[in-house]
């Protein structure tokens, strides 16, 4: 592994295992999630979709850290930004539902949001790569 991190989730978990000498073995079985994910997160220089919730949350028990420094770091990674904004009742109401949901649906919801997103970023008439 190199001493400089591609992107902020890299940052952040190179920070946190080597502030706590941790292993990534140590992470995944803190977290329940599979050493190979951890290592990874840890390595891949650039996310190319979010992780699952139910990765995310994994990591925030392995790392010890609260789950929404996790998400963001990770969106960061992945290219998207998250700025602080008001609260937004609506959205508030779709999290909360969403956390509702058995894995398999929010799988669905996820794949739901993604195809979304890039129907999104390429209009009709748009080539894609």
């Amino acid at each position: 592994m190199s001493n400089e991190a591609s992107n902020a989730l890299q940052a952040l978990m190179r920070e946190r295992l080597d502030r706590q000498g941790w292993s990534y073995g140590d992470v995944a079985r803190r977290g329940e999630i599979p050493r190979s994910t951890v290592h990874h997160l840890a390595t891949t220089d650039r996310l190319v979709r979010m992780p699952q919730p139910a990765t995310l949350e994994g990591l925030s028990r392995g790392l010890e850290l609260p789950l929404d420094t996790i998400r963001r770091a990770a969106a960061e990674a992945c290219g998207i930004h998250l700025y602080e904004a008001a609260p937004d009742p609506e959205v508030d109401v779709l999290i909360a539902s969403v956390q509702q949901l058995s894995p398999e649906n929010r799988r669905h919801v996820a794949a739901l949001v993604e195809s979304l997103l890039e129907r999104s970023r390429h209009p009709e008439g748009e080539a894609s790569d």
